[in-house]
């Protein structure tokens, strides 16, 4: 055991990164560049087209354009730091920038957990209540929805960074992973940290089970409506609009629980595969929710096409 002028000393903490393949660092740099990049140009499309498109004016969009700045800050809270490492080998992080770092990556990943549910119910009143879809999503009801995932986010995750600080003291400093993550963080605490667990877990699955539930229960109301609709024609439309955000879905949840699964019942699961998956839960659907958009959404294709060819004829079929 440490005395107490080494417990109260540790003011930063050292990044590993990945363990194990610290001398891959400077290629795994690549990919995590390329989807960085990525983003902000993917992101900063939707959200410049949306804004310059009249036509886009709509609750489905607005939607989609939150999602787009979540999806760039989420990247810019984790991507930066794993290039430092990486790249410059910049591995010392300080205690509260690492803290931050973690607040910001969970309040992120929870509030577009929340624009996945509200995009969900969204298409739920455009297929079901059609009739109604533009006096039940006005533009006040979309802003007060998105404010209400953020809230939510940054309320369950505030405890996080207050319960860590709580702990008494910190004997070790190094970090075997490629950026500030919840538990990672606790467990180099010397003290008893059942409550930081019980936290972790406890805010996961209620994120997961709740929201997973709210977006199944509107797509089956969806399915059963379109399986009323008696043209085929009908029914292909009808699905045709939700193909895109079905896609979001299995993006960002996918990841997410592969990440999860494996942190927790994947015991013997090698400590680089856990990062991996992680990060991939992280930096892969910023960068790919654009390009799903961007090809089963015909508006968005055409708009954005437009917005880099000008000089190109956008076709109206």
């Amino acid at each position: 055991m440490a005395d107490n002028s080494t417990r109260h000393c540790i003011s930063s903490f050292f990044l590993v990164g990945v363990p194990g393949l610290q001398d891959l660092h400077c290629w795994m740099g690549i990919p995590v560049c390329l989807l960085f990049s990525l983003t902000l140009l993917g992101n900063s499309s939707i959200i410049v087209t949306v804004r310059l498109e009249p036509s886009l004016h709509q609750p489905m969009y607005f939607f989609l354009c939150m999602l787009a700045v979540n999806d760039v800050a989420l990247a810019s809270s984790t991507a930066p730091k794993m290039l430092g490492i990486f790249w410059l080998d910049a591995h010392c992080t300080d205690f509260d920038m690492c803290l931050a770092q973690m607040y910001f990556i969970h309040t992120f990943c929870i509030a577009e957990s929340a624009l996945l549910v509200a995009m969900a119910f969204d298409r739920y009143v455009a297929i079901c209540m059609p009739l109604r879809y533009t006096t039940i999503l006005t533009t006040p009801t979309v802003s007060k929805m998105g404010l209400a995932g953020v809230t939510r986010a940054v309320l369950m995750v505030l405890p996080g960074p207050l319960l860590i600080k709580r702990l008494p003291c910190y004997t070790q400093d190094v970090i075997n992973h490629a950026y500030c993550e919840h538990m990672a963080v606790v467990k180099l605490a010397s003290a008893d940290t059942r409550v930081n667990g019980a936290y972790g877990i406890s805010v996961a699955l209620s994120v997961m089970v709740l929201d997973l539930g709210l977006i199944a229960t509107s797509y089956i109301k969806i399915l059963q409506a379109v399986f009323r609709l008696s043209s085929q024609n009908a029914r292909s439309k009808a699905l045709g609009t939700c193909a895109a955000h079905v896609c979001t879905i299995l993006v960002s949840y996918t990841p997410a629980l592969f990440s999860f699964l494996t942190h927790r019942i994947g015991k013997k699961v090698p400590p680089s595969v856990h990062i991996i998956f992680a990060s991939s839960y992280l930096l892969v659907p910023p960068a790919v929710n654009p390009l799903v958009y961007g090809v089963k959404t015909r508006q968005i294709r055409d708009r954005v096409i437009g917005l880099f060819f000008p000089k190109r004829k956008i076709s109206e079929n």
